[in-house]
């Protein structure tokens, strides 16, 4: 199975989630899910690459830090990412994401994004093998 991601509803937030056949690839989609809660992905150039580094053993909280420092490098460097390359290795998540400035008029950002939050925060793997990936970000 292809991966993929989806977004999911929660009150005034909106629940971000990735699946894919391993927990690099969960991660990558869950940030395009991200990417789509603001703006088409489709519309964003991968122009600019930013790496992205972050050190926890748990891979839920690895999960929460990986959002948030893209959300953290979106508000900081006023980008929008649309493809990502995870790596992770005994809880350690080295990445790359590739993006571009943000044009209002081309991407019509829809929200800001303040945060990923420990709402339905869940990583998993289903009994199919596919992993999962999944938090609510603040709006």
């Amino acid at each position: 199975m292809a991966p993929y991601w989806e977004h999911f509803a929660h009150e005034a937030d909106m629940g971000i989630r990735g699946i894919a056949p391993t927990l690099e690839q969960a991660f990558e989609q869950a940030a395009l899910a991200m990417t789509a809660v603001i703006t088409d992905p489709a519309e964003v150039l991968p122009s600019e690459a930013i790496p992205i580094h972050c050190k926890e053993p748990d891979n839920e909280f690895l999960f929460l830090d990986w959002i948030n420092e893209l959300i953290y490098a979106m508000a900081v460097r006023g980008l929008l990412f649309t493809r990502f390359q995870v790596s992770i290795d005994n809880g350690e998540l080295t990445a790359t994401a590739f993006g571009e400035a943000v044009d209002r008029q081309k991407h019509q950002p829809a929200v800001e994004i303040k945060g990923a939050t420990l709402t339905e925060l869940h990583v998993y793997q289903q009994p199919d093998g596919l992993w999962v990936a999944q938090c609510v970000v603040d709006v």
